[in-house]
């Protein structure tokens, strides 16, 4: 037995949640029984976004996807026809994934490369200290380089990327951030491009993990 729901949002779909599905189906089934008889008969309305994650959305997919293609005209106007990005990992992977593709509409060659850094661990604040697990691979030397980065938050990761990438001497050199917590600076650190300017709440989705849950969320949601 399960529960037909529709649901209108940036395509019309159905849901089908059984009680033999994973907990996280079982949970939906709560929420929607507990949402009115309209829903568990199957004829009512949600957004996707309410059933994808319970925490709040605060930038949503379309207006992601729009600021990521504006990010990539202004990049394109600096960086010439070809760059090397640098992601660091893991919260970038989504956003630089999305970035390198409109950066190949906008008529730039990428070639892709990364460096592993931490200063979060599965905490929510930043311990201020940032490690370094992996480092690139590619000779940078004479190249345009952008690094990205998904928050720019004390400024110490970026920071410390940048200082360690211009070691190898690259013709030029970027950053880009999607998030920004200007509030949260411990270093006179500003990016050259960014997405997005938030309050100091911890987020999560869009590739931005808390103790790596929540990557898989296609759009920013506030967990604090």
């Amino acid at each position: 037995m399960g529960i037909d729901v529709e649901f209108q949002g940036r395509f019309p779909i159905k849901f089908r949640a059984s009680a033999h599905h994973s907990a996280a189906n079982r949970k939906n089934i709560k929420y929607l029984k507990e949402s009115g008889p309209q829903l568990a008969e199957g004829t009512g309305h949600l957004e996707v976004a309410s059933i994808l994650s319970p925490h709040p959305a605060l930038i949503d997919e379309a207006t992601i996807a729009r600021r990521v293609d504006e990010m990539a005209g202004e990049i394109a106007n600096v960086a010439g026809g070809e760059m090397v990005v640098v992601g660091l990992l893991k919260g970038c992977f989504v956003f630089m994934a999305d970035l390198v593709r409109a950066l190949h509409r906008q008529g730039v060659s990428c070639t892709v490369d990364f460096m592993r850094l931490s200063s979060y661990a599965d905490a929510k604040v930043s311990s201020g200290s940032v490690k370094m697990a992996a480092d690139v691979s590619l000779d940078l030397a004479g190249r345009q380089v952008l690094i990205v980065d998904d928050i720019l938050d004390t400024g110490r990761t970026l920071a410390f990327a940048r200082e360690r990438l211009q070691a190898h001497r690259p013709a030029g050199l970027w950053t880009a951030a999607l998030l920004d917590k200007p509030s949260r600076r411990e270093l006179p650190f500003q990016a050259d491009f960014v997405g997005f300017a938030i309050p100091d709440r911890f987020v999560a989705g869009y590739g931005i993990d808390h103790a790596e849950r929540h990557r898989d969320i296609p759009y920013i949601v506030a967990i604090d």
